[in-house]
């Protein structure tokens, strides 16, 4: 039988390698351009992870670089199932040369996962690198069994990265160390609450309780039974990696029944600012972990923006708030066009892949390498760490949310805003 790869290869244009502001373009099959297939989860209960996607997608394609390109969009829904539709239908019907994926192991895993068996190169981002790389394991509860990917590439912090962040922003308030844990039964939550590489290991040798009632199914009405667990054991601190319906559930919940904790530190529910908002000015001194932000001390090799101008052109161009993720799908198309710049074929598979294994970029979100640094052998080809702090919500006199720096101990390349405070 043959395989597209196989008949990609045997057919493949001769390539055409241009030049554009003294930099080597990508290699281009004759009057074609490079296409590069994208999922994220545009609609549905994770759509706020893809509010800037139009943006930087529009500014990719207007750059120097990005006039090689063709971008594919396709909706995830949200939902794993329809994330590897569209996956096979990228690969299969539109024929991609690359494929970009983003935005929590629901989105991420199913993609690279029928990239890898498609043989298409892929690059994820916007998920801790547990749930990507153990998830897509077919025994991930067995470590002498997993396997690298061969194809397929992720950049993103870790569970030991929030954990760190999480634990030294609540040592700089006065606690009792009771934990009190909120986690779904999805990806994240199931890696967030994992007895072996989660928290409760790291959180029990730095002495926290920590309370955890189980998992629990995504779009949850009724947080009453992990309420009262926590007011049983006087938890002074909650945490967890909710979406964010739920965590507007759970958190409005819990003040009507009289539980407030001193911090709340809580994972992808509350990373945008139209989440916090949503609930008043009980939203003031939520904290999270911050992956970027326009104060971040990097720019972009695309086109030399920092930080503070792609958060600013975002908000000029659209009329919102910067969010989190803005930074990260920029890296995406960086990646794509530092990669197809330094290969002589385009529509070769291994050659892009290795390319991508060898990519060493200074970027929007700092410094992305597959050399193994900060992470387990197991782990090292596919995987990429990315600087990760601490912030809180503080609200404004106008009712909108900022979102402060407060603990960068892990990274103090990146400044602070303020200290942690105490919810009150």
């Amino acid at each position: 039988m043959i395989t597209r790869r196989k008949l990609l290869k045997s057919t493949a244009a001769t390539g055409l390698t241009l030049a554009a502001g003294g930099l080597a373009a990508p290699a281009l099959a004759r009057d074609a351009k490079i296409r590069l297939g994208y999922v994220s989860p545009q609609s549905g209960p994770l759509a706020a992870f893809s509010d800037a996607d139009r943006f930087i997608i529009e500014g990719f394609l207007a750059s120097d670089a990005g006039s090689n390109f063709e971008v594919i969009v396709k909706d995830s829904q949200s939902n794993p199932n329809r994330a590897a539709e569209v996956a096979k239908e990228l690969i299969i019907d539109d024929e991609i040369d690359m494929m970009l994926v983003a935005s929590t192991p629901e989105t991420t895993n199913p993609v690279a996962t029928t990239c890898e068996a498609e043989e298409i190169p892929v690059i994820s981002t916007v998920a801790p690198w547990q749930p990507y790389f153990i998830g897509q394991q077919g025994n991930p509860g067995d470590p002498g069994s997993w396997r690298p990917f061969d194809f397929s590439f992720h950049f993103f912090w870790g569970l030991e990265d929030v954990i760190s962040t999480f634990t030294a922003m609540w040592n700089q308030l006065d606690t009792n160390k009771s934990v009190g844990a909120i986690f779904p039964n999805d990806g994240d939550g199931n890696a967030w609450g994992d007895p072996n590489v989660g928290f409760p290991p790291v959180l029990d040798a730095q002495g926290y309780k920590l309370t955890d009632t189980g998992r629990y199914q995504n779009l949850t009405d009724d947080f009453s039974a992990q309420i009262n667990a926590f007011k049983a054991a006087n938890a002074e601190i909650v945490t967890g990696v909710p979406i964010p319906p739920d965590f507007t559930t759970f958190w409005t919940q819990a003040k009507q029944q009289g539980f407030t904790p001193k911090a709340a530190s809580i994972g992808k529910a509350i990373l945008f600012p139209q989440a916090v908002e949503a609930l008043g000015d009980q939203g003031h001194n939520l904290s999270s972990e911050v992956w970027w932000s326009p104060n971040h001390p990097f720019s972009s090799s695309l086109t030399g923006q920092s930080a503070a101008d792609l958060a600013a052109g975002y908000s000029q161009a659209t009329g919102k708030q910067w969010t989190q993720p803005i930074g990260f799908v920029h890296a995406l198309f960086e990646m794509a066009a530092s990669v197809m710049g330094r290969v002589e074929d385009s529509r070769d598979p291994d050659e892009v892949a290795a390319a991508i294994a060898a990519t060493q970029l200074d970027s929007m979100v700092g410094r992305i390498a597959f050399d193994g640094k900060g992470l387990p052998p197991f782990a090292a080809a596919n995987v990429a760490k990315t600087p990760l702090v601490g912030g809180q919500w503080r609200l404004q006199d106008d009712g909108s949310y900022d979102l402060v720096v407060v603990d960068n101990s892990d990274h103090p390349e990146i400044p602070t805003g303020g200290k942690m405070e105490e919810i009150s």
